[in-house]
């Protein structure tokens, strides 16, 4: 057996070692990019797939709000808003699919980033917004309300990053949560002005944050 042989069957095991430690410190980083109660990404995780996601020009930006959660959580106490969370991530994963990402930024707050093939996205949305609304499976079926959903196409604002995007998703969002409307799309309508990038409601917005037109 030559040296060179030696040399790199005794490296064998180092080698084999290093991959193993790699493969374990991916695992942790992935699990820690994931929220334990819903199994979405969170923010961080969610951030760096959906600034990936944007490069596509079919992108749409969706923002997600369940309405009256406390009120879930007081009457029917922890474990049924608990369930209730999971059964919304589980709902909008799925209907995101595996081309787009949806993640929990926090508390009842979601975000996702979909791409939308058939420009059919408002379409797509109202049938979301029916399917979140259902009762959550093995609870009461009292347990149950409807999420505010506010959406942006990436491309009608070809300058904004992915912060930008979810601003105008969040005041889309908080217009339809105030309309009850379900559903609103960012550039349509009258929204709530931002202020320091926090729609007016927010904490770090201005008490007076005017309203705005913005042209579709």
């Amino acid at each position: 057996m030559n040296t060179l042989t030696t040399v790199l069957l005794s490296a064998l095991p180092l080698a084999a070692g290093w991959a193993v430690h790699v493969w374990w410190l991916r695992a942790c980083l992935n699990t820690a990019r994931r929220d334990p109660l819903t199994g979405l990404r969170t923010r961080d995780g969610f951030t760096r797939r959906a600034a990936a996601l944007l490069k596509d020009p079919r992108a749409v930006v969706v923002l997600a709000d369940v309405d009256k959660f406390k009120h879930i959580n007081d009457t029917y106490g922890h474990p049924a808003g608990d369930a209730l969370l999971k059964a919304t991530a589980d709902r909008l994963a799925h209907h995101v699919g595996r081309s787009g990402v949806a993640g929990r930024l926090g508390g009842d707050e979601f975000a996702a980033v979909l791409i939308d093939d058939h420009g059919t996205a408002a379409d797509m949305l109202a049938v979301l917004h029916g399917v979140l609304a259902r009762p959550v499976d093995g609870q009461d079926p009292a347990v149950r309300t409807t999420v505010s959903l506010g959406w942006v196409r990436a491309a009608d604002f070809p300058g904004d990053d992915l912060s930008g995007l979810l601003r105008r998703a969040d005041e889309a969002m908080y217009a339809a949560k105030q309309a009850r409307a379900g559903t609103r799309r960012a550039g349509l309508g009258r929204l709530f002005a931002t202020i320091a990038g926090r729609r007016a409601g927010r904490t770090g917005a201005r008490a007076d944050a005017p309203v705005i037109e913005v042209a579709a």
